[in-house]
């Protein structure tokens, strides 16, 4: 349980990086951030699975990119959810996503060793 809590904080500092660098994402503080990472793991645990499934044929077709496009979309869907969190763009949801994914990876690694 305590993983949990901890990798959601880490999720929630992560989106607040993310917000600073990314013209385009609002997170208006840790609250938000953290209720934010909250609807993205629900979003990418019972969303994401159902998207990736009827869109496969595209995702076959494009070699797995079109995987990018549904990870923004599920940012986006998320922060469409949580009240303090804006993406004003998909263009922003996008780059967002990419930083996130590139970012979640970094931490995974360094706290994995």
């Amino acid at each position: 349980m305590m993983a949990i809590i901890i990798h959601l904080f880490i999720v929630a500092a992560i989106l607040l990086v993310v917000a600073r660098f990314v013209p385009g994402i609002e997170v208006e503080g840790w609250g938000a951030a953290f209720v934010g990472a909250i609807a993205l793991g629900l979003v990418n645990a019972f969303v994401r699975p159902l998207i990736v499934f009827f869109t496969l044929p595209i995702t076959f077709l494009t070699l797995g990119l079109f995987l990018l496009i549904v990870n923004a979309l599920m940012l986006a869907l998320a922060a469409a959810l949580v009240p303090g969190i804006r993406i004003s763009s998909f263009g922003s949801a996008f780059v967002g996503s990419l930083l996130l994914t590139f970012l979640n990876l970094i931490v995974g690694a360094i706290l994995r060793h």
